[in-house]
């Protein structure tokens, strides 16, 4: 078993408390999300399209709906702020471009290391059980959650502003919740079906749900995230993170190359969708866009992340342009640094490097880095979490098979595909 002594960012007020194991079973005082406290409880709901009713390229057009998810975040986030739930005010954190093609953004946030919990944390299982007496979002305080998000049974997004959770359609309602120990304003965390008690396992219906988020927010600088575990989740109950940014991420922009693919025989690929491959960039990755539904491209992704967790590959993935781009990045940084194969340059900075990292947004805890901080560096530190050309070939071809497709080659081995993209241009569903 390959273990690493971690420390845990915390992400609740919560997290660090002292749970007794004679609390009762209902109601517990704590007014919580568990199954004690949330069916009584009264929140906002946030309402979202059901599935069909936008594709791809018409789903940022209403201007009013636009700023409906982005205003309900942002003001809901600013609340919890004004009333001092963060572990530090983020706004304070350095942040820069540093130097060089690729536009790296390095932030100082030293806040981030303090108040944390040594833990084991085992990183040669993607899968692990879910473990009711560690840390889940089921203990955190319902004043840390912004409002519940799920489908509405009509062609309409709706906001309900004080809602009883018992009334409504699911008795596992999925919930968006500050972190507080953000990395930029308006950092969320978005847990699906909680009460569920899901491992940090992805499926189809919660990339659906994500998917959906960004959607509904609209906007190309709000994306969200996903770590696997041995990709640096801290804890095991299913969630995504979620954050603005006003500046393109350096992955954004990096050049890519489509992957001349065919659908596999029996098989069914949505028509439209298509496949790219970083080009240029310190961590090897994919680009999954196109489709004609939101769905298309969701079920699409994962099938590809589900192969990849039951083969024990750990991943990270971004959500991108409003929904309309997903990146894909297999990755074994943990793994390396637990078999000592990192350098101790790299281990001293005391940098995790998941999606937020491998997307070009590092967080550094030392000024000494920070002051430092150089494109060289940048480079040397995310080419730790690639994944070898060889492996990730291998890789590859098994992610584009669980996709339904595979890639045309030539006699030489290169592939047909000759079309570039490059730069960082929000859809024109994005782009209102």
């Amino acid at each position: 078993m390959l273990t690493i002594k971690r420390v845990a960012t915390v992400v609740s007020n919560y997290q660090e408390d002292d749970h007794s194991d004679n609390k009762p079973s209902f109601g517990c005082g704590r007014n919580c999300l568990g199954s004690c406290c949330l069916p009584v409880s009264k929140l906002p709901i946030y309402l979202f399209k059901k599935d069909g009713d936008v594709g791809l390229a018409e789903s940022c057009e209403g201007v009013s709906e636009i700023s409906f998810l982005h205003n309900l975040l942002l003001g809901q986030w600013q609340d919890r702020m004004n009333r001092g739930l963060f572990r530090y005010d983020v706004t304070d954190c350095q942040t820069k471009i540093i130097p060089g093609h690729h536009g790296f953004i390095a932030q100082l946030n030293e806040g981030r290391h303090l108040k944390k919990r040594p833990t084991e944390f085992r990183v040669d299982q993607v899968l692990q059980p879910f473990d009711e007496n560690k840390f889940n979002f089921k203990k955190i305080g319902q004043e840390e959650v912004l409002f519940i998000f799920d489908q509405s049974v009509d062609h309409r997004s709706h906001l309900l502003a004080n809602e009883s959770v018992e009334n409504m359609p699911s008795a596992s309602p999925n919930v968006v919740a500050i972190n507080v120990s953000p990395i930029e304003y308006g950092h969320v965390l978005l847990i699906p079906r909680v009460l569920d008690c899901f491992p940090q396992r992805i499926d189809h219906e919660s990339l659906r749900l994500a998917m959906h988020m960004a959607k509904e927010a609209a906007d190309p600088f709000f994306r969200l995230g996903y770590n696997s575990l041995g990709a640096f989740a801290t804890i095991n109950h299913l969630h995504f993170q979620a954050y603005y940014l006003a500046a393109p991420f350096p992955v954004e922009k990096a050049k890519r190359q489509k992957i001349k693919t065919v659908q596999n025989k029996g098989h069914q690929c949505p028509q439209g969708l298509s496949v790219s491959q970083l080009l240029d960039y310190p961590v090897r990755g994919l680009v999954f866009e196109g489709g004609n539904t939101t769905r298309d491209l969701s079920d699409t992704v994962a099938n590809s992340l589900v192969f990849l967790q039951n083969n024990n590959i750990p991943f990270n993935f971004l959500i991108s342009d409003c929904g309309n781009k997903i990146y894909l990045f297999p990755q074994c940084f943990a793994e390396r640094q637990a078999l000592g194969e990192v350098s101790q340059e790299i281990l001293q900075a005391q940098v995790n490097p998941a999606v937020w990292e491998i997307s070009g947004h590092i967080v550094l805890k030392r000024m000494v880095d920070f002051d430092q901080a150089s494109e060289a560096y940048a480079w040397k530190l995310l080419a730790e979490v690639s994944l070898s050309e060889e492996r990730f070939q291998e890789v590859k071809a098994c992610v584009l098979n669980a996709a339904a497709m595979r890639e045309i080659v030539n006699a030489e081995g290169i592939n047909q595909e000759d079309e570039m993209v490059q730069n960082f241009v929000p859809s024109t569903s994005c782009a209102a």
